[in-house]
C-alpha cells in the first residue's frame, strides 16, 4: 500500500512552488561546491521542465540535504548502521517480552499471596530466573553472531 501511495505521489504533477523550492535547493548545492556551474544549470533548466515530481526529485537523489558537510553524511550513516547492529530481532524482543509478562504476572500473583496468608509463602517467582538467564545468554549469542556478519 504505501509502495503505490509513494508511486501516486511520484507520478502527480509539481506545482511552480515545487520547481522553485527544487531550485533553491539546486543553489545551495552550488554554493557548497557540491555541482559545478554547468551540472547547475543543466539541472536548474529540468527542474524548470519537469513536469512530475518524480522528475525533481531526480534532480536531488545525489544531492545531501542542504548544509551537511560529507562527515556529516557518514557519520549518520554509521550512526544507523551501529544503531541496526544493537537492535534486537523481532522475535528476541516478543520472546523478552512474553518473558517480562510471565515474571510481572508471577510477581503480582504471589505479592497477593503473601497478603492474603498468615504464613510464610516461598518465593517462588525466583524461578523466572532460570528462563531469564537463559534467554539473556540466548540474546548475547544472537547478538555475538549477527555482529560477526
Amino acid at each position: 500500500m504505501a509502495k503505490e501511495v509513494r508511486a501516486d505521489i511520484e507520478t502527480m504533477r509539481a506545482a511552480d512552488a515545487d520547481r522553485q523550492k527544487v531550485a533553491e535547493q539546486l543553489k545551495t548545492a552550488l554554493d557548497e561546491g557540491r555541482l559545478t556551474l554547468h551540472e547547475y544549470d543543466e539541472r536548474t533548466a529540468l527542474a524548470y521542465s519537469s513536469k512530475t515530481y518524480q522528475e525533481l526529485l531526480m534532480l536531488l537523489t545525489d544531492l545531501p540535504r542542504p548544509g551537511q558537510s560529507a562527515t556529516e553524511v557518514r557519520a549518520r550513516r554509521d550512526a544507523e548502521r551501529r544503531r541496526a547492529a544493537r537492535r534486537l530481532p523481532t522475535a528476541m524482543l516478543v520472546l523478552w517480552t512474553i518473558w517480562a509478562s510471565l515474571t510481572v504476572v508471577n510477581l503480582v500473583v504471589w505479592g497477593l499471596v503473601v497478603v492474603g496468608s498468615d504464613s510464610g509463602v516461598y518465593p517462588w517467582p525466583v524461578w523466572m530466573l532460570v528462563p531469564g538467564a537463559a534467554l539473556a545468554a540466548t540474546t548475547v549469542g544472537v547478538q555475538l553472531i549477527r555482529n560477526r556478519a
